[in-house]
């Protein structure tokens, strides 16, 4: 039994990326209309604030604020969330849909050296870094998620070929 023919498809990789980009957008919408709903939607907002606690702590003093109330998740995890959604807007001017590849491992070590020395100094009690400090590390280490993503559900989707193929309407087999 050969490999799983890996040829390029540019359609599929327009399609994962719009997934992504459409994710992205609803995810980081929601960590602002938590604060912005806290008053007027209590139940909504508490709900939103709840969805986003496995991922980060939400310590007031280490977030970014709205009329008073802290966003879904601190400064590190917004600068990473806003970073991913920029890197995955940039992904088409710099990959093209057509040469979905990963890029190098030394990228993905350089670009995370700042958030892993920023987050090490705060754990090891050597600095209280400022929230806009945090904030850049994660925009940083974010914006380059999306590449290792899009290319990561694009060879799953290869690899997984027509098994899991949504049917059309009207379509028996």
């Amino acid at each position: 039994m050969g490999a799983p023919d890996m040829k390029k498809d540019p359609n599929t990789v327009l399609m994962i990326w719009l997934l992504v980009v459409l994710g992205g957008f609803l995810w980081n919408v929601a960590l602002f209309a938590a604060p912005l709903l806290r008053r007027e939607e209590p139940v909504v907002s508490a709900l939103i604030y709840a969805a986003y606690s496995p991922v980060c702590h939400q310590l007031p003093e280490r977030s970014f604020s709205i009329h008073g109330s802290p966003l879904a998740v601190c400064g590190r995890c917004l600068g990473i969330y806003l970073g991913f959604s920029a890197g995955t807007i940039l992904y088409p001017f710099l990959r093209r849909f057509s040469r979905p590849l990963l890029p190098a491992t030394s990228i993905f070590v350089l670009v995370s050296l700042p958030i892993g020395l920023e987050t090490a100094g705060n754990f090891l009690g050597l600095w209280a870094s400022p929230i806009g400090l945090r904030l850049a590390a994660g925009l940083i280490w974010g914006s380059v998620l999306p590449f290792y993503l899009i290319t990561g559900l694009y060879e799953v989707r290869q690899l997984l070929g027509g098994k899991f193929r949504l049917k059309s309407p009207g379509e028996t087999k």
